[in-house]
């Protein structure tokens, strides 16, 4: 099985003008590591990720092509969460009510 992340660590650490080792050394693996990522032999656990993230200055979405979607309210789904906000002396009866108590 080849693994996708790879060739997006590749782009992204070539878009930044980084040579493996010194990816590499950012996130302390070894540059043979980063190679077997790269090539999709293997993949890199979610602590490793978050690494790569930081030292590519990009966001976890970017490199696991995760695309997410921050406009999936409708418009009265965003007026009922801005009420919500709005009244905090109420919330705990809307809880109540939607059965969502803490």
């Amino acid at each position: 099985m080849k693994y996708e992340i790879g060739s997006r660590i590749r782009k992204y650490r070539e878009m930044q003008g980084l040579s493996q080792t010194e990816l590499a050394e950012r996130i302390k693996v070894s540059s043979a590591r980063l190679s077997n990522w790269e090539q999709g032999i293997h993949r890199p656990n979610a602590d490793i990720i978050a690494k790569i993230c930081q030292a590519l200055d990009i966001s976890p979405s970017e490199l696991l092509d995760v695309q997410i979607s921050t406009d999936t309210l409708n418009e009265q789904e965003r007026k009922l969460i801005t009420a919500y906000r709005d009244k905090p002396e109420l919330q705990e009866a809307v809880n109540i009510l939607l059965g969502i108590n803490n």
